[in-house]
């Protein structure tokens, strides 16, 4: 199984719905030392806002969110889901955890 940290669009049940087929169950955590920045993506119908985490130079800067535990084929459809605006990347959170997260690319 794998941990991801989601910050945004992935905490969404309707998107959770869509991308794995199931609502996923997550404990809160905080990813320390990164900061949300603005972005916009290009889609389908039209530029859309989006936010990404980026590495702070103020490590008391935090991003909450949700870690939720996925199978190996789940994190495949997170990749396919997340835009190529995002790369994914093993990050420790506060708690100790160890997860994936998708920062800016």
């Amino acid at each position: 199984m794998e941990q991801i940290f989601s910050y945004g669009t992935l905490q969404s049940k309707e998107i959770q719905m869509q991308v794995f087929n199931k609502l996923l169950t997550g404990t809160p955590d905080q990813l320390t030392g990164y900061k949300l920045k603005d972005l916009q993506i290009e889609e389908e119908f039209g530029i859309e806002d989006y936010f990404v985490a980026t590495p702070s130079e103020n490590p008391s800067d935090a991003v909450d969110g949700i870690v939720y535990t996925i199978s190996s084929a789940d994190l495949a459809k997170a990749d396919q889901f997340e835009s190529n605006a995002y790369k994914r990347v093993q990050i420790t959170l506060k708690s100790g955890v160890v997860a994936w997260i998708y920062i800016e690319n």
